[in-house]
């Protein structure tokens, strides 16, 4: 068991949260401008070229041990989930409002959880049930302006966005379980290299590069923006899992959706047409909040 050290992990896991935070507010800004697909190529290119040329020039890499052995069924799993969770979230984007992501986005590491019950043998405690069951709770409070037209099928757009948000946290959920699987053997920035370089070889054919040469200031600042978060909020949060327990890196991740409904009602009052910002009333903002709540209770499970 390694030795927990919050001081380096709490601000490696706020700076994350942060990031991530932000990342749908930006990324909803450039796809009017180019299609989600090639948005999620630039952001493996870019991190790929930046990662590879840092871990390079340190002579920090060793793919290899990532292909053999044990490890070779763990590493495509990961690599596939993360892949995964990049384009249905990207492409969810396209269809709900960057708020509505983020509370959805909350099943992530629940299902995380549950999976590693199912498949690490890990147990419940009766708090972390408790955090399932008010995250259950507070999904329909917190749609509760949408869930007449959800149900009937009136806004058919929007259930898609839903249902991607739902496919990309389950493929973030085994991205993190197998993860976790890899690091206890191989070093974090291994597993991240081949991730993005897998991304920049597995879009490239479906996506348009060349879509950014008719970008303004604005969508040029968001393209680098995104790409320095990938690398960014990714190596913060592989570092704080290696400092600090997961639990507690999970909870701090746990604020994101309060972060992004504040940022995007701000965003929204300041700039009316960069954003569409989510229908909420009182119901709502409870529903987000026992949301986290749930996700706090969780995450934090057994021990403090």
């Amino acid at each position: 068991m390694h030795q927990s050290n919050w001081r380096v992990g709490l601000p490696l896991a706020l700076i994350t949260a942060f990031l991530w935070a932000l990342l749908p507010i930006a990324m909803k800004g450039l796809i009017t401008d180019m299609d989600s697909t090639t948005v999620t190529w630039f952001r493996f290119f870019g991190a790929a070229l930046f990662a590879g040329a840092w871990y390079g020039w340190r002579r920090d890499l060793q793919l290899g041990a990532l292909f053999r052995g044990k490890l070779l069924p763990y590493t495509l799993l990961a690599v596939g989930g993360l892949l995964g969770n990049y384009i249905a979230y990207a492409t969810g984007l396209n269809y709900i409002t960057p708020g509505a992501l983020q509370v959805l986005i909350q099943l992530a590491p629940l299902l995380l959880l549950i999976f590693s019950v199912i498949w690490l043998g890990e147990r419940f405690s009766a708090r972390q049930w408790m955090g399932v069951a008010l995250v259950c709770m507070g999904l329909p409070l917190f749609f509760n302006l949408r869930i007449q037209e959800l149900l009937e099928g009136e806004d058919r757009q929007y259930l898609i966005g839903v249902g991607l948000v739902v496919i990309a946290a389950a493929t973030w959920a085994v991205y993190g379980l197998f993860q976790k699987k890899i690091l206890a053997q191989s070093r974090p920035q291994n597993l991240l290299m081949l991730i993005y370089v897998a991304g920049s070889l597995c879009f490239l054919p479906v996506s348009n590069p060349t879509s950014a040469l008719q970008l303004d200031a604005l969508g040029w600042g968001l393209l680098l923006f995104l790409t320095a978060n990938t690398l960014i909020a990714y190596s913060a949060f592989a570092k704080a899992m290696a400092a600090w327990e997961a639990s507690r890196v999970s909870a701090t991740l746990a604020l994101v959706p309060l972060m992004t409904l504040a940022l995007s009602a701000i965003i929204g009052a300041l700039w009316p047409a960069y954003i569409e910002v989510e229908p909420m009333n009182w119901i709502s903002w409870v529903g987000a909040f026992t949301v986290v709540l749930g996700s706090l209770l969780a995450a934090i499970g057994r021990g403090r």
